[in-house]
């Protein structure tokens, strides 16, 4: 099959009104951090902006407990990796864009169309380890790291420029990501992760079970439930601290990530969006992009 050719105030943003309100939060933040921080802040500036160095890093590997060789499965004549790393390509905050894989099928295929690729180890647990390890190996000075998933091909490259500005503009946060609305039927589905956030866009929690959880244990269709997109981004020296910090029981019970930067008390920005989440888990769901792929007359 593998070929190669919130608060209330959050949860009342939505697409890229969201997103510009999360800025000028952020900017706000980030002016009383350069008059709380004067001389660091304003070197950081005349540099040419607070973390301004930008690379993105999508993560690629061939076992798949689900569906093995995923990135190189073709959607609709094109391997998807090909099809996330193009959708990257267009995000304009972007310095360089890099497949990061311990797969040399993977690698052969993504040097074919035209992507850098950094060979990384198969000992890497998870994706953002093996963002740490892509940046090590790049030896350049980036400021942030975008881990891009890999099986998102229909990724909104603007959703890619959100959590960068995001992150760029709150210097108490090492690490930013986006949710959008989360459907009711997935309520209660532990591979759709849901999100908690205050009323200045920081996360609260995240979990595969729904919440927040209210009396009478059912979905409020009322209630404006969150999905956490996959999509994340780091500051590169916290992303250097993250592989050495122990795991901890929430980021263990749950099996998520994220909740190992939450429970070592760092901050996460996170943006809201409108974004129809199309992820690639399954076999099954090629057909569903490729239809919808057709239906908006993407080729």
């Amino acid at each position: 099959m593998a070929v190669c050719s919130s608060g209330s105030e959050f949860s009342g943003y939505i697409g890229k009104g969201w997103i510009v309100h999360s800025l000028l939060i952020g900017a706000a933040v980030a002016a009383a951090a350069v008059a709380a921080h004067g001389g660091f802040f304003r070197r950081l500036l005349r540099r040419g902006g607070y973390r301004s160095r930008v690379v993105g890093i999508i993560p690629a590997r061939f076992a798949s407990s689900r569906f093995q060789g995923k990135p190189l499965v073709p959607i609709l004549g094109k391997p998807m990796i090909q099809r996330t790393w193009e959708r990257a390509k267009m995000a304009s905050t972007l310095d360089h864009v890099v497949v990061a894989t311990d797969d040399e099928a993977i690698a052969k295929c993504c040097r074919g169309f035209g992507a850098d690729v950094v060979m990384t180890s198969e000992a890497c647990k998870n994706g953002t380890e093996r963002c740490n390890e892509a940046l090590e190996k790049l030896g350049k000075d980036y400021d942030v790291v975008v881990n891009i998933q890999g099986d998102e091909p229909l990724i909104d490259p603007e959703i890619i420029d959100g959590i960068v500005k995001s992150l760029q503009e709150s210097p108490d946060a090492v690490f930013s990501t986006a949710v959008t609305s989360l459907k009711p039927d997935d309520g209660t589905d532990p591979n759709r992760v849901k999100c908690i956030v205050d009323n200045n866009g920081y996360a609260i929690y995240f979990s595969r079970g729904l919440i927040p959880y209210n009396k009478s244990g059912k979905v409020n269709p009322q209630f404006p439930y969150l999905l956490h997109l996959g999509i994340q981004s780091f500051d590169a020296k916290f992303l250097k601290i993250y592989p050495k910090l122990a795991p901890t029981p929430l980021q263990l019970e749950e099996d998520l990530e994220q909740l190992k930067v939450l429970e070592n008390g760092y901050k996460m920005k996170v943006i809201k969006v409108h974004h129809e989440a199309h992820g690639v888990d399954t076999p099954e769901d090629v057909d569903k992009i490729e239809a919808l792929m057709r239906e908006r007359n993407i080729s």
